[in-house]
């Protein structure tokens, strides 16, 4: 695409795997090298009940002959979403918890930090956000090149835009678009996730204007977005990242926020397999 003097590319980082797209491939790449090393029997993890990380670590758990299990926000529906329904037939255990027991739970970011592991259990916190990710998504920037001028990409636990951040060159902007409401906290996250990649970019910011509401929200003006450009690019999006970001990308075009003549490249995170969770707003 192009306008206003602005050229716009779409990394397809979501044709990377039918199942595990996108950025859940690259950052659970190297944490499964580290698990398998440790003769890892169970990785216990956490997410929403429509996590595409949890959903991509049952298979590969599956995949593997690794026991996984699910520490899930919320109490257990009645009729289970097609993500759980996924979850269990990939034999991924699974405890639903309160939303307090849950951001509990954020607090423990290394993989031998959650109270009450046993032998050959390995804890992976939200996400994936961990140290070892950033070296797959450090991947994902080697295979750019350097013919662009920002990269783009959306956040939820800011994982992938450490890792971007951690791995570009210096003379690169970097902008993430934050899923969710009220998300100044993750600056904080991102700098931590860097502590030691002895990193100093300094050219990089988060947006959090586009996030219609907050986690998961949606409204028709974004629904709308998104068919238009599904129709006009014959590319696939989800409402709760990427489609959010490439929004929040074509406003600030518009807004005259990227010099004429720069280059852009947004990330297509995956995670096509949320759209499930909207199928009757469509």
């Amino acid at each position: 695409m192009q306008e206003q003097g602005v050229e716009l590319w779409l990394k397809r980082d979501d044709l990377l795997h039918p199942v595990i797209s996108g950025n859940k491939w690259r950052k659970l790449k190297y944490i499964l090298d580290h698990a398998l090393s440790l003769n890892t029997q169970k990785i216990i993890s956490m997410g929403g009940a429509y996590s595409n990380h949890l959903h991509a670590l049952s298979y590969v758990g599956q995949s593997l002959g690794i026991k996984t299990h699910g520490i899930i926000r919320g109490e257990r529906p009645e009729v289970l979403n097609p993500t759980l329904s996924d979850l269990f037939s990939w034999g991924m255990t699974t405890d639903f918890v309160s939303r307090s027991e849950y951001r509990q739970l954020r607090t423990y970011k290394e993989y031998d930090s959650l109270p009450g592991l046993q032998a050959g259990e390995y804890w992976l916190p939200e996400g994936g956000a961990m140290e070892l990710a950033l070296q797959g998504v450090a991947e994902l920037v080697d295979e750019l090149g350097g013919d662009y001028d920002v990269l783009c990409v959306p956040c939820g636990t800011a994982t992938t835009l450490a890792g971007i951040i951690g791995a570009v060159s210096e003379d690169k902007q970097v902008l993430g678009f934050a899923a969710l409401k009220g998300a100044g906290f993750l600056s904080t996250d991102v700098q931590f996730m860097l502590k030691n990649k002895s990193c100093h970019h300094k050219d990089w910011v988060i947006s959090l204007d586009y996030h219609f509401g907050g986690f998961a929200k949606v409204n028709p003006v974004l629904l709308d977005f998104i068919s238009n450009f599904e129709q006009a690019h014959n590319i696939k999006l989800e409402p709760v990242y990427t489609g959010k970001m490439l929004y929040g990308i074509y406003a600030l075009i518009k807004q005259g926020f990227f010099k004429p003549g720069q280059k852009i490249i947004a990330v297509h995170t995956g995670g096509l397999q949320g759209n499930r969770g909207f199928v009757a707003l469509k």
